[in-house]
């Protein structure tokens, strides 16, 4: 099974609370209702485990069943508004493709 991470902080010209209360109604309910996805979270960073703050404010963390498959549900239009407004979010997150070892 294929892990996606995604680290991004918000543009400064978004609301944290804008933000949380649209993962929370919107990207979570959708995103991990897709026939890929197992498993969806988003994750608000506290600080470093050695101290001080974290690099990224925030982590989701996406269990892909088929890639191939995320290709073709993250394409439909619905899908393409979910990322448009995700991008509106957030500035330049980083989308790691990961796998178990």
């Amino acid at each position: 099974m294929t892990t996606l991470i995604v680290l991004f902080n918000l543009k400064d010209s978004a609301a944290q609370l804008d933000y949380e209360r649209w993962a929370r109604e919107v990207d979570l309910p959708t995103a991990g209702s897709l026939p890929s996805v197992d498993r969806f979270e988003v994750l608000r960073a506290k600080g470093l485990l050695t101290g001080g703050p974290s690099p990224y404010a925030y982590v989701e963390i996406l269990k892909i069943n088929d890639m191939a498959q995320l290709g073709a549900d993250i394409s439909t239009p619905a899908m393409q508004a979910i990322s448009a407004q995700f991008q509106a979010f957030a500035d330049a997150p980083m989308f790691i493709i990961t796998e178990s070892l």
